[in-house]
């Protein structure tokens, strides 16, 4: 097990880059699978979650060529398909939650796949419900395997379908268009999910030969086709980086430029953190964060206390609510974090409070966060990283705090950011990284 040992109080000055979008990445790494072609993906991640999906790949006989930093091509002409009954399978797949996207591509180009229980961060129930309904409107059949703790998707055949899903689930609709692109006749996907990420991940099956309408929206109409062939696609920055760096250089920087953010697919992003006050100026494609040694939370105009609430997109994204909570600890003014789509991400804030930020937790999904206005600086401590999200937030907070703090499961973090603490040490930040 590794941590972080983090020098508080450094302030950050420089530019910086985000890596390839980690949510993307997963999805149209997965997407390979669909064609015996080669696929040629750019600015993939080189963070733990993508690189073990790599291997899963590579395991079952992917053939993996790493062209340069972040380019790789994929070829997936060769399956061991054998190996999906393995007991190693299932144990890789049970610890990797991206591990659920490659079931689309292997119903719809195999007939069948194996499904394991996904592992990743714990942020309460993530139900995989809508990627099998959806599989059944297609056609397929899920069955337990009797001793094995693990579910079979098969079928003989796929058929086009209209299907209104539960809830809007990124992985859903990623899964179930990923297997509509092989169903015969047309599927039709209303309350699909229309993050930048399935839409990159819909332009690309198009750039297979796949017949994908209506990406951007929330109803999706997929109309079968018989083959994929190979494409070359790059990967969007991470939009969640992208925010992380906003709040990290709102607290602790001392003026940060954060290159080729890809402005358009941040959404209201930006705007959230000009609700607590975050100044920013837009050049190009980039972003200037200066220093700031106060910012004022906004209120709404019949003057009651400013609400911060995660939604499904174009709302605000549910992985930065964590960030946007830590950064509020130093506002001058309040206000009231509301997460509504996970039960367990709020659970970080005791750790934050235990370093003197004054938050009050009303309930397992809100928070009212009353900001010090850097008159009174977090304390160090010791802490452990839940989850992605919650870990980099602490982080975030060890750099803004007085002395020296040490996070613990810091492979949390790793699966998610790229060499965090290299690209900051360069920005001035002083992060040692150590084995225990």
């Amino acid at each position: 097990m590794q941590s972080f040992i983090i020098e508080g109080g450094r302030r950050l000055k420089g530019t910086i880059y985000p890596q390839g979008a980690k949510n993307e990445a997963l999805q149209v790494i997965c997407a390979c699978l669909l064609t015996e072609e080669e696929v040629r993906l750019n600015n993939v991640p080189n963070i733990l979650d993508v690189n073990n999906l790599i291997k899963l790949l590579t395991d079952m006989g992917v053939k993996v060529t790493r062209n340069g930093a972040g380019d790789f091509t994929f070829k997936a002409d060769a399956l061991d398909l054998n190996y999906l009954d393995s007991d190693e399978f299932v144990s890789t797949c049970s610890k990797l939650r991206g591990s659920v996207m490659m079931m689309g591509p292997l119903l719809a180009r195999f007939h069948r796949a194996i499904v394991a229980e996904p592992g990743g961060d714990k942020i309460g129930r993530r139900r995989l419900d809508t990627h099998f309904l959806g599989f059944k409107k297609l056609g397929a059949s899920l069955e337990s395997i009797e001793g094995r703790n693990v579910y079979e998707l098969k079928t003989d055949r796929l058929i086009g379908n209209y299907m209104l899903l539960d809830e809007a689930s990124v992985t859903g609709t990623a899964n179930i268009l990923m297997a509509a692109v092989f169903a015969e006749g047309t599927t039709t996907i209303y309350n699909a999910a229309c993050e930048p990420y399935v839409q990159q991940l819909c332009h690309l099956l198009n750039h297979m030969g796949a017949n994908i309408s209506g990406i951007g929206s929330n109803l999706l109409t997929i109309v079968g086709v018989k083959s994929l062939h190979g494409a070359k696609h790059t990967i969007l920055p991470d939009m969640i980086e992208v925010g992380s760096f906003i709040g990290m250089a709102a607290m602790v920087g001392d003026g940060v430029i954060i290159k080729n953010v890809s402005l358009q697919n941040l959404g209201i992003i930006p705007d959230a953190f000009r609700r607590l006050g975050i100044r920013m100026e837009e050049n190009d494609d980039d972003l200037f964060i200066p220093k700031h040694d106060t910012y004022e939370v906004e209120s709404f105009m019949d003057g009651t206390i400013m609400t911060i609430a995660d939604a499904p997109w174009p709302g605000l994204t549910p992985d930065l609510i964590s960030v946007l909570l830590v950064v509020a600890t130093q506002a001058n003014g309040s206000v009231l974090i509301h997460q509504k789509m996970f039960e367990s991400r709020l659970f970080f804030v005791d750790k934050l409070i235990d370093m003197g930020a004054q938050i009050i937790l009303c309930d397992p999904h809100r928070a009212v966060v009353v900001g010090h206005n850097h008159k009174f600086q977090l304390k160090a401590r010791r802490m452990s990283s839940p989850d992605i999200r919650a870990g980099i937030a602490l982080l975030i907070a060890a750099l803004s705090a007085k002395g020296t703090s040490h996070i613990s499961n810091i492979e949390q973090i790793d699966r998610g950011y790229e060499n965090i603490e290299g690209r900051l040490n360069n920005l001035g930040a002083n992060i040692i990284r150590e084995s225990q």
